[in-house]
């Protein structure tokens, strides 16, 4: 198991600042990188930070786990020492993020692709091999599914097929990649069975994402913030109730816990990485080019991430499902040169 906090000094190290003159943060600098956003990647950067300061004899970056979410907003806030150089995520940046960034002078961003991941769902070894589908996910954990008040209080009321157990299901919070993943690759994916929610997103979009991506409060989804490890040891103990984290969480602790199959897909490397599990995601760090040339490492930071997201990577060895080959090359030229996002594409 990798053990989680929820901020992490790699290695011990001092905070001042130290000039450096010149920088694009104001003549001054920190002497270590700061690292801030999601959960499940939070495990694989720290190993890069590991590894950055072993070959390039930098400070300890500092990493801390906000959930990409509140991450993109500390990425996003300004330029200069008092801001995250780096930012982890665990989905794509949204482009309301992306202008928010812009409005605070944060104009240059960098966006690399580093793995693949999965929202693994899983239960305690011992469970009853429950077998789901995005429409069964969503029926369960909606607030208002199809636009009328969840009263399903067991997966039996949910589906007939499946246990009448209560449905219990500890999850990420709203700040959280996972979560967003959660509202797009699964929830959607249910809710957008019916014909008319599906038809709602051209008519009523704001209403669409309400319906389709709002989660019950009512007991049944149980937020358990930005520590995955807490919602494996949660499920571990608890054979009735199911969780929602990254995949690479999953893999580690398979003495404990099994996958759920979702659509009979289970959640495995293969499924992940070509993508035939419902839940697969790419992973991203975000490199603020502001700060480049003021904090020292950043470069060596981002170039690790190339050197170790192979096939045969320590990045592998970790969880991480590794990139195909075309993603990775595109991805290692981006390292390279540090070029800046193009924001069209975002949504």
């Amino acid at each position: 198991m990798i053990p989680m906090k929820n901020t992490i000094l790699i290695a011990t190290s001092a905070l001042a600042l130290s000039a450096c003159g010149g920088g694009s943060t104001g003549g001054a600098a920190r002497d270590h990188i700061r690292v801030v956003g999601s959960s499940t990647v939070y495990p694989f950067a720290s190993l890069i930070a590991e590894n950055t300061v072993k070959s390039a004899g930098i400070k300890a970056p500092v990493i801390e786990s906000t959930g990409t979410g509140a991450g993109m907003k500390l990425f996003c806030a300004g330029v200069g020492v008092s801001h995250p150089d780096i930012e982890m995520a665990s989905r794509r940046m949204k482009a309301s993020e992306y202008e928010d960034c812009a409005k605070n002078g944060v104009k240059d961003v960098v966006e690399i692709q580093i793995g693949l991941d999965g929202i693994a769902f899983a239960e305690a070894s011992n469970g009853p091999n429950m077998a789901l589908t995005v429409t069964d996910i969503y029926k369960a954990l909606a607030a208002n599914p199809f636009g009328k008040p969840n009263t399903a209080k067991t997966w039996a009321d949910v589906n007939p097929a499946l246990p009448a157990e209560p449905i219990s299901v500890y999850g990420p919070p709203s700040t959280s990649g996972t979560r967003d993943a959660l509202a797009e690759l699964i929830l959607t994916k249910g809710c957008e069975s019916d014909p008319a929610m599906k038809a709602l997103k051209d008519s009523d979009k704001d209403k669409h994402k309400k319906l389709c991506t709002e989660v019950r409060t009512d007991g049944a989804y149980v937020e358990q913030g930005e520590n995955d490890n807490l919602i494996v040891q949660k499920i571990a103990a608890n054979p009735k109730a199911l969780g929602i984290f990254g995949f690479s969480f999953l893999e580690e602790n398979m003495d404990k816990l099994k996958g759920v199959t979702v659509g009979g897909i289970m959640p495995t490397y293969q499924t992940v990485s070509d993508f035939t599990y419902p839940g697969a995601r790419p992973l991203y760090i975000y490199v603020k080019a502001a700060h480049l040339k003021s904090i020292k490492g950043m470069n060596e930071f981002a170039a690790m991430f190339a050197q170790n997201w192979g096939p045969n990577g320590p990045l592998k060895a970790r969880g991480m499902v590794v990139a195909p080959d075309d993603v990775r090359a595109k991805n290692a030229e981006i390292v390279k040169s540090m070029t800046s996002l193009d924001p069209s594409g975002l949504k």
